[in-house]
């Protein structure tokens, strides 16, 4: 019986915070990037996803996407480009843990956007 709660805990760890549910990439301009948190300093990113844009290049209908970011070398790519239109390549978990971020979003690289 205890094999049975052991394996079903496990499971669940596993399927809550290890398990990737999606992947993808996301195209936007990268509004906010900041290190923060009271015992678990983690990244977190904020993007302004636009689907009509002006012809200023202001972004009228538009949704916020939220991420982390666990890797610092992927992180400090992120903050010089900060102001920019970018392309985030993520994978997205069932949860979250602290020392992951806030998000269930995990970012794992960055390029710059072909179109503003």
């Amino acid at each position: 019986m205890l094999l049975i709660f052991i394996l079903f805990i496990s499971g669940y760890i596993y399927w809550n915070y290890y398990y990737t549910f999606s992947d993808g990439s996301r195209a936007g301009l990268l509004q906010k990037f900041s290190r923060k948190g009271n015992i678990f300093k983690t990244y977190e990113g904020e993007m302004i996803l636009s689907s009509v844009q002006s012809n200023a290049n202001v972004p009228l209908a538009s949704e916020k996407f939220f991420f982390s970011v666990s890797n610092p070398q992927v992180a400090s790519q992120i903050s010089a480009l900060q102001g920019d239109f970018i392309v985030v390549y993520y994978k997205e978990k069932n949860g979250t843990l602290p020392w992951r971020g806030e998000s269930a979003y995990l970012v794992d690289s960055v390029s710059v956007s072909k179109r503003p």
